[in-house]
């Protein structure tokens, strides 16, 4: 792993937990019409995958457990097609992906603190 990527990884476990944490107890109701929560949302996913991006080629080798390829896709489609955002689709992969992508994170970073790299 480079110097900095266990920053990005940190990066990227914070982002997925302050998605998690802006639609905790929020219907799907009330977050699609809720313009506010949906930005802060889609934020985190733009960080998320800004930062796998910035994570090179050899280390997402080293972790094939986490969708480098969906992730950074994801980014790209939220940054440069931002008027056609899928509510359903972001909604989605905050209940059903996140979860699974920050117990992952967490185990990595894990392993790398206690190994000391």
């Amino acid at each position: 792993m480079l110097p900095r990527e266990d920053n990005y990884l940190m990066d990227m476990l914070n982002a997925a937990k302050l998605a998690q944490e802006f639609v905790a107890n929020v219907s799907w109701e009330n977050f699609q019409s809720d313009l506010m929560r949906q930005a802060a949302v889609t934020r985190q996913f733009e960080i998320i995958g800004e930062a796998a991006r910035r994570i090179s080629e050899d280390s997402h080798a080293e972790m094939p457990e986490i969708p480098w390829h969906q992730i950074i896709g994801m980014r790209n489609r939220i940054a440069h097609e931002y008027d056609r955002i899928n509510l359903v689709r972001l909604w989605d992969t905050i209940h059903i992906a996140l979860p699974e992508l920050i117990a992952v994170l967490e185990k990595i970073i894990k392993t790398i603190k206690s190994s000391g790299v």
